[in-house]
């Protein structure tokens, strides 16, 4: 449909060249046999008809010009103000300024005006991108300063006299544990910079999907069997085309999320769902929930919502940005449906070779 408009934009706009030339080119050889016969009106002239018509011709190509060349007077001035206008704003945006906005009054039309959007466009996306850039570096340094600061706390607590065994024992674990949450906030943060890199391969392969999470769900058998989870399986043979470790490494942390967010003696189901081009995987939960207003965000780099009340709150936001990257490389997509204190459904579907 853009394509469409697109065309009769082209042929309009040549409709109406065409017209202002013929136009322009009737007054002007109208002008010349208008002050041709007048002229030969005052004055006797014996010249061959077709010498006349001749200079008629040449009399109409020379006021034509002229007409050009008027037309030309009125227009540079307001098209090099245009051309003025948006270099200006061009230079602006290479020094890094993308608070601009050119012809807010819509004055301008035609390929000008589709000109003129573009640079209005181009601008507005490089503002989000800087805002985006910006909001990551100061997420980043967030992440990485609430570690570093109880790491600095308790290593200088360490060096006190009079502390027990049972004391330093503990604010050594401390000191391991943030060592690991900054360890992990570094890998991710790799991985997510590999993820979108452009040069990324996927080594696809065809392998059994049902038996990639049930060795999954035996792996993470610790953890459910500790809260008394009720684990319920509905797996159907399943072969997909796709990076295993990559594929692996969603379901994981979409597991892992839903232990960790569902109380003791709750449950989780795990089921495949095909159709004849795709297949749905649902991770289901009777957890705490999330709010409609997180489900919105909640894919997002370092997003982590009401901290009282959604799943995201004691990570570092990047495990579900990191799933959605990798089944987005996959052509598949992922969504979520949940309700406060009553569990989620974390639905993935990837296409079936």
């Amino acid at each position: 449909m853009k394509r469409r408009h697109s065309i009769a934009g082209i042929v309009l706009r040549f409709a109406g060249a065409i017209t202002m030339l013929f136009l322009l080119s009737g007054l002007a050889f109208s002008l010349a046999y208008w002050l041709t016969r007048w002229f030969y009106s005052h004055h006797e002239v014996a010249l061959p008809e077709y010498l006349l018509q001749l200079i008629n011709w040449a009399l109409g190509i020379l006021i034509l010009v002229l007409l050009a060349g008027m037309v030309n007077l009125v227009t540079v001035p307001r098209q090099r103000k245009v051309w003025t206008e948006m270099m200006d704003a061009l230079k602006l945006m290479a020094k890094g300024n993308f608070n601009i906005m050119i012809d807010r009054e819509k004055k301008y039309h035609g390929q000008f005006g589709e000109f003129v959007q573009s640079i209005n466009d181009m601008a507005h996306e490089l503002k989000q991108v800087e805002l985006l850039r910006q909001e990551f570096i100061s997420n980043v340094s967030h992440e990485i300063q609430s570690p570093l600061t109880s790491i600095r706390g308790f290593a200088s607590t360490l060096q006190r006299e009079g502390l027990s065994p049972e004391e330093q024992r503990h604010y050594l674990s401390i000191i391991e544990k943030e060592t690991t949450r900054l360890s992990k906030i570094s890998d991710n943060l790799l991985k997510l910079t590999t993820l979108e890199s452009e040069h990324q391969q996927l080594d696809l392969k065809r392998y059994r999907l049902d038996t990639q999470l049930e060795n999954i769900v035996l792996a993470c058998e610790p953890q459910w069997l500790e809260k008394e989870l009720e684990l319920e399986l509905e797996l159907e043979e399943t072969t997909v085309e796709a990076n295993e470790e990559m594929i692996s490494q969603v379901f994981v942390n979409l597991l892992h999320n839903a232990i960790k967010f569902t109380q003791d003696g709750g449950s989780i189901k795990i089921a495949i769902r095909h159709s004849p081009s795709e297949v749905k995987v649902m991770i289901a939960d009777s957890g705490i929930g999330i709010s409609k207003e997180d489900q919105l965000r909640i894919f997002e780099r370092f997003y982590k919502g009401d901290k009282q009340r959604t799943r995201t709150a004691d990570g570092s936001g990047l495990g579900l940005s990191i799933v959605h990257k990798i089944v987005e490389l996959h052509h598949g997509a992922i969504k979520v449906d949940s309700q406060l204190n009553k569990g989620s459904t974390f639905e993935v579907t990837l296409p079936l070779p």
